[in-house]
């Protein structure tokens, strides 16, 4: 019997979102320090959470095709 993974795309999405929504909160936090305008910062971050979430899912999905990486695992039918 051959056992593999196989992640279901909502885990994608799941991913992507806790990941943005760090980034985001990263994002407003530099845009405020180089612009001194916590108005400015906030739409900056508004902005690129959704850009950045659609290329990090796409991107994750697009890895999920890629071998590189992978290894396969055999287990028997049966153990003794």
């Amino acid at each position: 019997m051959i056992s593999f993974i196989h992640e279901r795309r909502y885990r994608s999405l799941v991913k992507a979102a806790s990941w943005r929504f760090l980034g985001t909160l990263d994002t407003i936090a530099v845009s405020w320090l180089l612009t001194g305008r916590f108005r400015t910062a906030v739409s900056i971050g508004g902005v690129e959470v959704f850009t950045k979430m659609l290329i990090y899912y796409l991107h994750e999905r697009a890895w999920n095709r890629i071998k590189l990486g992978k290894v396969e695992r055999v287990e028997p039918e049966y153990h003794i």
